[in-house]
């Protein structure tokens, strides 16, 4: 594994919720507890990775230290919960609002494509007519949103370091660096744009990346938006992390009443938990 530099661009995805559609029996379960209504690929572009590492593992140093957090079981380590690494859904409020506070003070821009998994289900039940033998899997949507995700990233810079969250027992790096493959080849020819730059591909888990941790927090916070749809205060981290500066861009992919591509969400046009109210016909039913 090469270590990190300046010069390299450096790329740490990971996503939010899941591609389930089905349970083992092939009942549909998209929505029902434990099973989310929406699929999310995020990546977060971090400036400096090696002092973001350094600022979470002095806060989680600090935070064990805490009396405060003495008693809370996410803290004892035999858990292998905050006193090892941060995550959102898991960490306590406490926790999350001071990771937070050293996310917003770091050079890391988020950009995101997330997928209504009921438009997703349409398509399977829709191809499963014409294709009785088809049989969707959730590794099918994990490589669609990932060439979506870095269909324009991928012929800028000289060289790319790209971190993926392994998902499960099986590292899937082959497929990961095809499906890079396959969105640089993409752009090129929609483009004329041809891009040599050396990808280095690494598989990790959040315990040993402070990037992952970071993204981790980011879509968080978007799914937060997405799964609630609760405009008080559902989206307050979101919001702030938009006034930041921290989000380049999220794309709606399903929401297709204004152009066929998808609805693209930016600073200047900020997704908000009120907003989602608008796009219901595209949510769940």
């Amino acid at each position: 594994m090469s270590t990190p530099t300046q010069e390299t661009k450096h790329y740490f995805v990971d996503e939010a919720g899941d591609g389930t559609l089905f349970d083992a029996k092939g009942r549909v379960i998209v929505g029902e507890q434990g099973c989310s209504n929406f699929f999310s690929l995020g990546l977060a572009d971090v400036t400096q990775p090696l002092a973001l590492a350094s600022d979470l593992t002095q806060l989680r140093q600090e935070l064990l230290r805490d009396p405060l957090l003495k008693s809370v079981r996410q803290m004892d380590p035999r858990r292998g919960q905050t006193a090892v690494f941060f995550h959102a859904k898991d960490d306590p409020v406490e926790v999350r609002r001071e990771v937070f506070r050293v996310l917003l003070k770091h050079d890391i821009r988020f950009s995101a494509v997330v997928k209504c998994k009921w438009q997703v289900l349409a398509y399977v039940q829709g191809r499963n007519r014409f294709h009785p033998d088809y049989r969707y899997h959730p590794n099918e949507l994990y490589d669609l949103m990932l060439r979506r995700l870095f269909k324009e990233r991928l012929h800028v810079h000289s060289a790319y370091r790209v971190v993926f969250a392994v998902r499960g027992n099986r590292e899937r790096s082959t497929e990961f660096r095809q499906a890079l493959e396959s969105a640089r080849a993409s752009f090129a020819q929609q483009h004329h744009i041809d891009s040599a730059a050396a990808v280095e591909v690494v598989p990790s888990r959040p315990a040993n990346d402070a990037g992952l941790q970071a993204v981790d927090y980011f879509l968080w916070a978007l799914q937060r938006v997405y799964e609630r749809r609760d405009e008080h205060g559902g989206d307050r981290y979101l919001n702030a992390l938009w006034e930041a500066g921290k989000v380049s861009l999220v794309v709606d992919i399903d929401d297709t009443r204004r152009a066929p591509y998808g609805a693209y969400y930016t600073k200047q046009k900020p997704l908000q938990a009120a907003a989602l109210k608008a796009v219901e016909e595209y949510r769940i039913g």
